[in-house]
């Protein structure tokens, strides 16, 4: 039997390859908005940042000098010290955060231990404390006159912890540090395959060395993050060095000196260049290490059940509890100088320290100010994260321009607070862009910024926008791409998907993303330091002042304003969420 020859079409067809995409008005309409959406990325992180380097190398009066600030920083040897204190405080910080992160972390997910889900709030609270508090808290405990100093142990000959200088700002450090390492190990630590301890216990292998070969293989990429993570924020904060530094010099501190006190922005841009570098090197590093990463869990995989075993139990409980005590004692010494008259000699309660208008810093507006701020922060950082990360993660095509938007969005994750601040004066004080080479000029549309709440919002939202981003990504990717494919199939357009589909089932990442940019705007001080208009103070500043006058005890009452504010907004996303964490699973069982 033959067969018959196939018949060969009329009509040219053309190879796959040439096959192009017709593209539809809504494709266009997702493109403009992920072109709009870069722009303003490129606005907010990788512009401003120009203008710094290139003041490094000028003078204060914008002359080119070329390398001279930098022969001049390592010349000073007041400054140049700074580079390795800095080290030295970013390098120890990060190990003990690290290590007492790991343990906490472990403690909770790993064993059977009483009162986990206390243990777990009170690790995370030092989240809502501003760095500048947790000094001031110190101060109240360790310093010269400090509760524990002049107290019961001050009998014990020679009980004395040098707070002021290296071992107050690592302390300080250890406690801004510790929850976000107890965070990232947390997660690590909860992706873990149960089968592999079922196998290493069939094979009576010893608890240590399961730790060994594997607990720690399975978490190294969660530990580096962490390190790298704690690494960056010892390194580039300025509240705890700012209270309990003295005269142990940081880069932080070095920037703040040259700008404010000195008004030398040539010298704090050089400076800052030194506090980039590093942070940046991080990043990069963790990114690779990121990328090497491979799943752990596949969909056989067995969820980890710790077993009860009290040995281990109330080792690990005592341990969460010298923790979580010393959290507590900080936190409720920050109150209790708040309340008090005169500390730590007159402990006669009084609010007197609450009138806010009584002293310097602002007055009780500052207050107000950095609510207003905080909304407006959390609003509008919502919606230009979530469409960022939306137009990333469900646009089609334009992949190019995608990937470069997902790498800006990462970048702010690199970029200490004071440098971004000290890049937003440069970029958005300057009424002209002067081109180079030329003797032409450009106005600078953003200049009208300048000086306005506006650009703390901005900067607030650049400032936090890649940990949001990630969030938002997180949520998306687990939405199942049909929804998009059935609605196109059917012509349903993209923002009737958007809004019916894409929206109630991650409305809890979206109010996590608004509480998130809330509370970190509330307690943030670094990136707008250099920024706030002079008739807007915040209150974070605020605490500065006061310190910087001697108003400790105002400054331990606002901390405790922020902190209190911060927590009942947590409470509030807490009970939102409960109540559409269940309608939405009741949509998707529908």
């Amino acid at each position: 039997m033959t067969l018959a020859p196939e018949k060969k079409s009329s009509f040219p067809v053309k190879p796959q390859a040439q096959v192009q995409q017709i593209l539809t008005k809504e494709d266009w309409i997702l493109r403009g908005f992920i072109v709009l959406s870069t722009l303003g990325l490129l606005v907010g992180v990788l512009l401003p940042l120009y203008p710094m380097l290139i003041r490094s190398f000028q003078d204060t009066d914008g002359l080119w000098i070329g390398l001279d600030n930098y022969i001049r920083y390592f010349q000073t040897p007041a400054l140049s010290v700074s580079i390795f204190n800095t080290f030295y405080i970013a390098i120890i910080s990060a190990t003990i955060s690290v290590v007492l992160g790991f343990i906490y972390a472990y403690a909770l997910t790993r064993t059977a231990m009483f009162g986990k889900p206390f243990f777990r709030i009170i690790g995370l609270l030092p989240l809502f404390i501003p760095p500048l508090a947790h000094s001031i808290g110190l101060v109240y405990l360790f310093g010269n006159k400090g509760l524990i100093t002049t107290g019961f142990f001050s009998l014990i000959a020679g009980f004395d912890i040098n707070l002021y200088g290296s071992n107050g700002i690592i302390i300080g450090e250890v406690l801004y540090c510790f929850p976000q390492a107890v965070i990232l190990l947390m997660t690590a630590l909860n992706i873990t395959d149960a089968r592999l301890y079922e196998a290493a216990s069939a094979l009576r292998t010893p608890a240590h060395r399961v730790f060994f070969t594997v607990t720690l293989p399975s978490v190294k990429y969660g530990l580096m993050s962490a390190i790298f993570v704690c690494f960056t924020l010892a390194f580039t904060d300025f509240g705890v060095p700012k209270v309990v530094g003295g005269g142990f010099n940081v880069l932080a501190t070095d920037i703040y000196k040259q700008v404010i006190g000195q008004q030398n922005f040539s010298m704090g841009a050089t400076i800052g260049v030194f506090l980039l570098l590093p942070t940046a090197i991080a990043y990069i590093l963790d990114r690779i290490f990121q990328g090497r990463q491979t799943a752990l869990v596949s969909s056989r995989s067995v969820p980890f059940q710790p077993s009860p075993n009290p040995k281990l139990d109330w080792l690990m409980f005592a341990f969460c509890s010298l923790i979580v005590s010393f959290i507590l004692l900080v936190f409720g010494t920050i109150i209790l100088a708040s309340l008090v008259k005169v500390w730590p000699y007159n402990f006669t309660l009084t609010t007197k320290h609450y009138d806010f208008n009584a002293v310097g810093g602002g007055g009780l507006d500052a207050y107000w100010n950095s609510i207003q701020v905080s909304l407006y922060t959390a609003f509008f950082g919502t919606i230009a994260v979530f469409m960022g990360a939306y137009l990333v993660e469900k646009g089609k095509g334009f992949k190019l321009m995608r990937s470069f938007n997902y790498f800006l969005s990462t970048i702010p994750l690199a970029l200490p607070g004071l440098v971004l601040g000290l890049s937003y004066v440069f970029f958005f004080n300057k009424p002209l862009w002067n081109i180079p080479y030329t003797n032409l000029a450009l106005v600078n549309p953003f200049n009208g910024l300048y000086g306005t709440i506006s650009l703390l919002v901005i900067c607030n939202i650049i400032h936090f926008y890649t940990v949001g981003f990630l969030t938002a990504s997180t949520a998306l990717k687990q939405i199942d791409p049909e929804f998009e494919s059935v609605s196109a199939s059917m012509g349903v357009p993209f923002y009737k998907t958007f809004w019916r589909v894409t929206i109630p089932l991650t409305i809890p990442a979206i109010l996590e993303l608004g509480s998130y940019f809330f509370v970190n705007s509330m307690v943030t001080i670094s990136a707008i330091i250099f920024l706030y208009p002079p008739n807007a103070p915040l209150a974070a500043v605020a605490i500065v002042n006061m310190d910087d006058a001697g108003d400790v005890a105002p400054a331990a009452a606002m901390s405790t304003a922020l902190v209190l504010t911060s927590i009942a907004v947590r409470i509030l996303y807490w009970l939102l969420t409960k109540g559409l964490s269940k309608s939405t699973q009741t949509w998707l069982k529908r």
